[in-house]
C-alpha cells in the first residue's frame, strides 16, 4: 500500500491550492474611499496560496450588491463559478503578483436592480438606470406582451451582474483601484408562467442569441461605467457567463470576454473562452471525454464490487481548451463505523492511483447524512494523496 498522510482540518483549505503557499511579509496600508472621501486602514495578508490566487485585502469588504446573487443565479454551482471563473479571466490583465482582490464596491444593490429590469419598468429613472433587458411592451399596440410572446421575442437575457475590484500598492503606502472586472450572467433558458401562480414553462434561448444580446449589453455597461468619474480611466474586463439550467448538476461557464483599457469605451475584438464542466460516467461520450470516461467507469466498477452499501459514485470534470484540468469525485455513503470508513478510504485511494490519470488534479469527497466524512486530494504527478478523515 502507498503511504498516506492524515492531516488536520485546519490546513485542508491550503491543500486545495495545488501548490505550497507563497509567504510574503504582511503589509499594513491605507485605502482611500471614493464614496466617502475617507481613509481606511487595510492589510495585505502575508500568505498567497499560490500564483493562481489573488491575495484578499483585510478587513474584507463585502460587495455593494451582496445578496442579489442568491436570488438571481439559478444553482449553487453557478453562484460559485460566476465568481471564480471571472477571477481566472481577470488574471489575463491583472497579475496576481501585484494585484489584490476586493469584492465590487461601485455597483450597489439599487443600481443593479434597475439594470436587471426591463426599460418599461424603469421609465421614471435617468438613462444611467434604464433596464438592460428587452422591453415587454409591444411597440405596435403599446400593450404588455402575452407570456408566450415574451418568451420568444423578449425573454430576460441578463440575470445578474458580478463586479470585482483589483487594487495595487502605491509608493505612498496606499492601495488604489487598478482594475474592474464585470461578469454578465446570461440566461440559457427563460422560465415563465402563463398565469399567476400557474405552471412554469421554459423556452431555451439559442446560443447565438445569448452571445449577440450579451455583447450588446456589455457595451452599454461599459458606457455607463465610463460615465462615472471614479471609473473613467480604470481598465475594465467584461465577460459573458452562460447560466446552466435550473436542474443542472454542473455549472455554466464563461464563453467570451473583452477588455477596455484605460479610458477607452469602445470594446474591441471579443476573445472566445473554451471551458466546460461535464459529469462522469457518460453513456455515449464525445471523443474528447472518452478516455477519461472509460477510466472513471473502471474505477467506479471496482468501488461497486467491494462496497455495495452506498448510493452512487459520480464526478465532475473541468475542461479548458478540450483538455481536462481537474476531476472532482463525490461519493455518498450509508455506513458510519470508523473502521469501515477508514478501510473504504484506504481501498479507494489505491483505486485512484490504479485507474485515474496520474497527471490530473483529483479530489474525492465522501459524505454521509451526517455531513463530510473524508476528503482526499491528489495533486498532479503525485502518488501520495493527502487524506483527511473528519472526526
Amino acid at each position: 500500500m502507498k503511504r498516506y498522510r492524515w492531516i488536520p482540518a485546519i490546513i485542508v483549505a491550503a491543500m486545495l491550492s495545488a501548490c505550497a503557499p507563497n509567504l510574503t511579509p504582511e503589509t499594513e496600508l491605507t485605502q482611500e474611499s471614493d464614496t466617502e472621501q475617507a481613509v481606511e486602514t487595510t492589510i495585505i495578508p502575508n500568505m498567497q496560496i499560490n500564483d493562481k490566487f489573488y491575495r484578499i485585502l483585510i478587513p474584507y469588504k463585502e460587495s455593494a450588491s451582496r445578496g442579489l446573487v442568491v436570488s438571481n443565479i439559478y444553482t449553487k454551482y453557478d453562484m460559485k463559478e460566476v465568481e471564480t471563473g471571472l477571477m481566472r479571466i481577470s488574471q489575463n490583465h491583472f497579475d496576481t503578483e501585484d494585484h489584490y482582490f476586493q469584492e465590487g464596491q461601485y455597483l450597489d444593490e439599487e443600481t443593479l436592480k434597475y439594470w436587471l429590469a426591463r426599460p418599461n419598468q424603469t421609465e421614471d429613472k435617468g438613462p444611467e438606470y434604464q433596464g438592460l433587458n428587452p422591453s415587454s411592451v409591444d411597440e405596435t399596440t403599446g400593450e404588455e406582451m402575452e407570456p408566450t410572446v415574451k418568451a420568444t421575442e423578449a425573454p430576460v437575457y441578463l440575470a445578474h451582474i458580478v463586479e470585482q475590484n483589483y487594487l495595487t500598492k502605491t509608493d505612498e503606502n496606499k492601495v488604489k483601484l487598478a482594475g474592474v472586472s464585470i461578469g454578465l450572467a446570461l440566461n440559457s433558458v427563460y422560465y415563465y408562467q402563463k398565469e399567476q401562480y400557474g405552471e412554469f414553462f421554459e423556452e431555451k434561448i439559442p446560443d447565438a442569441k445569448i452571445e449577440a444580446e450579451g455583447k450588446k449589453i456589455a457595451q452599454e455597461v461599459i458606457n455607463r461605467l465610463r460615465a462615472r468619474p471614479e471609473l473613467a480611466d480604470i481598465p475594465i474586463v467584461i465577460a459573458l457567463f452562460k447560466q446552466a439550467e435550473r436542474n443542472a448538476i454542473v455549472p455554466g461557464t464563461y464563453t467570451d470576454y473583452n477588455f477596455a483599457d484605460n479610458g477607452k469605451t469602445e470594446l474591441g475584438e471579443w476573445k472566445a473562452i473554451d471551458e466546460k464542466y461535464v459529469t462522469f460516467p457518460m453513456t455515449s461520450p464525445d471523443d474528447v471525454y472518452r478516455d477519461l470516461n472509460t477510466k472513471f467507469q473502471n474505477f467506479k466498477q471496482d468501488v461497486d464490487k467491494y462496497f455495495s452499501n452506498f448510493t452512487s459514485v459520480f464526478a465532475t470534470g473541468f475542461y479548458q481548451n478540450k483538455k481536462v484540468q481537474k476531476l472532482d469525485i463525490e461519493i455518498p455513503i450509508q455506513f458510519y463505523g470508523t473502521a469501515e470508513i477508514t478501510g473504504f478510504t484506504q481501498y479507494l485511494t489505491g483505486l485512484m492511483l490504479n485507474h485515474l490519470p496520474l497527471d490530473l488534479y483529483i479530489s474525492v469527497s465522501i459524505t454521509s447524512v451526517n455531513g463530510p466524512e473524508v476528503l482526499i486530494i491528489k495533486e498532479p504527478n503525485e502518488d501520495e494523496p493527502f487524506v483527511h478523515i473528519y472526526e
